[in-house]
């Protein structure tokens, strides 16, 4: 890539966990670039994430829903940013997602081939799904040069999002939060209920987890309110925000647990990137291709003969690569991580 490129744009994905993964990208961008100016053309809900990391300096809403083709608001997005860009890379592989640049007349664009993109992208990277064997991976090649990502064997920096402590001190105020010490639950996974750990499991972890002195907060958006209902059912010091909350306070809420639960999910990420321990549980997806990008983190895989199957539900019928992973398990290596940040407390 060219050092004379100092106006970068990044076409960002569509999903919360992918831009939290973005971010990495956007860390390298700006070591390669010293000084260059970034802006993230991304849907409207995420600009709350685009803002608590440092490296953005623009965000540049598109008000487009998933599947939407949206052509005149790409095309009014388009004409806004003509001649201020020197280089645009497109990190969703959809044919619509390089119209923006195109039609900016960005000088150089790049992405992956996919969906016919040949007339709309100036580079156009072949993707080998066995080198780039991960996301982040796959988004932090397109911001360097070929020939340095023919290996896979480049640099992956965490994703680290900004905390601001007075919306925590407002957030614990308004949600009657305790002093006690914090349990995140994550219960959501937007693509499907084979990446969902049984509410079931999740009420019983929260009240034996509460019983150890823990305050437990369930995060989440509107549609997993009523997850949030059935995991808070009867206990004391539980909190249902899911839907009460913006994506940016979960970013604060979550540093200030002291352990989060999750499905493979947006939030899972989130967590990875304010540095709290994580519990990640997987079902239907792998760790090996999303993981929390993050040292402090247990995974929780079974890894059964039929895993990971990617798919929205379980094609078997019985999901026992969830349902057979047990509140036990999960619970005894909570408490063993507590016990070993006790032990270093108490010396």
């Amino acid at each position: 890539m060219a050092n004379s490129a100092k106006r970068l744009l990044v076409v960002g994905p569509s999903w919360v966990g992918d831009m939290v993964m973005a971010q990495s990208l956007f860390m390298t961008l700006k070591a390669r670039h010293p000084g260059a100016m970034l802006g993230v053309v991304a849907p409207a809900w995420s600009q709350p994430i685009l803002e608590r990391m440092p490296e953005v300096d623009e965000v540049l809403p598109l008000s487009v829903g998933h599947g939407e083709f949206g052509l005149t608001n790409r095309r009014e997005l388009a004409s806004q940013l003509r001649g201020r860009f020197d280089r645009a890379i497109v990190l969703p592989r959809s044919w619509k997602a390089a119209l923006v640049p195109f039609m900016a007349r960005i000088p150089e664009r790049v992405g992956f081939l996919g969906e016919h993109r040949y007339g709309l992208l100036k580079e156009r990277r072949k993707l080998d799904k066995q080198v780039l064997d991960q996301t982040v991976k796959r988004f932090v090649s397109l911001g360097l040069p070929l020939e340095e990502t023919l290996n896979g064997d480049f640099a992956i920096p965490r994703p680290r999002l900004n905390i601001d402590r007075d919306n925590l001190v407002n957030l614990r105020l308004a949600h009657t939060l305790s002093s006690r010490p914090a349990i995140g639950m994550m219960p959501g996974a937007e693509y499907g209920p084979a990446k969902q750990w049984p509410l079931a499991y999740f009420h019983d972890l929260a009240k034996r987890l509460i019983g150890d002195g823990f305050e437990v907060r369930v995060l989440g958006g509107p549609k997993d309110h009523d997850a949030g209902e059935t995991i808070v059912a009867g206990l004391s010091h539980a909190h249902n925000l899911c839907g009460k909350t913006q994506l940016a306070d979960a970013v604060d809420l979550l540093a200030d647990c002291s352990q989060v639960v999750t499905n493979d999910s947006g939030l899972m990420h989130v967590a990875a990137a304010v540095g709290v321990r994580i519990h990640a549980l997987y079902g239907s997806s792998s760790p090996a291709y999303t993981p929390p990008l993050t040292d402090n983190a247990v995974i929780h895989y079974l890894g059964l003969y039929c895993s990971p199957c990617f798919e929205r539900t379980c094609p078997l019928g019985h999901t026992n690569c969830l349902n057979q992973l047990t509140v036990e398990q999960v619970y005894q290596a909570m408490r063993a991580d507590q016990q070993r940040k006790n032990g270093i407390i108490n010396k």
